[in-house]
C-alpha cells in the first residue's frame, strides 16, 4: 500500500495522486492528467510519473486505455481508505498515543481538541 512515508520521488507522486482521489478530486472512472501533465504540474521527469503511475496500476488504483491515459479504477477510494486507515491506525496512532502519555495528555484533552477540530 502507497503511504506517506514513501522516500522515493514515484512514491511521493503515487501518494500525491491517492490524496486527490480521497479529497474527491478524482472519482473513480475519472480520467487524471497525463503523464506529460503531471510531469510538468510537479516538475519531474517523464518517466517518474510513468514510475508513479506503474504503482498505482499495480495496487489497482488506476487503470490505464491505451491511447487515452489513465482512469480512477471504480473502488479506488474504498480501497484507499481502507489501506490507508488500517496503515494509520498500525504507524501514526501509536506514536501519538505514546508522546500523548509522555507529555500526560489524558483521553479526555485528546477528544476534547477531536471535537473542538470537527465542529470548525
Amino acid at each position: 500500500m502507497i503511504t506517506s512515508n514513501e522516500k522515493t520521488i514515484f512514491g511521493k507522486v503515487a501518494y500525491q495522486l491517492c490524496e486527490e482521489i480521497l479529497k474527491g478530486n478524482y472519482q473513480g472512472e475519472d480520467r487524471i492528467p497525463s503523464v506529460r501533465e503531471l510531469a510538468v504540474t510537479y516538475e519531474i521527469n517523464y518517466n517518474t510519473v510513468l514510475r508513479a503511475m506503474e504503482v498505482l496500476q499495480r495496487e489497482e488504483i488506476v487503470y490505464q486505455k491505451r491511447g487515452i491515459g489513465y482512469f480512477v479504477c471504480a473502488d479506488a477510494k474504498k480501497k484507499l481508505l481502507k489501506g490507508q486507515k488500517e496503515d494509520f491506525k498500525r504507524q501514526q496512532l501509536p506514536e501519538l498515543f505514546r508522546q500523548a502519555r509522555m507529555l500526560g495528555i489524558s483521553i479526555e484533552e485528546i477528544v476534547e481538541v477531536w471535537n473542538k477540530s470537527i465542529n470548525n
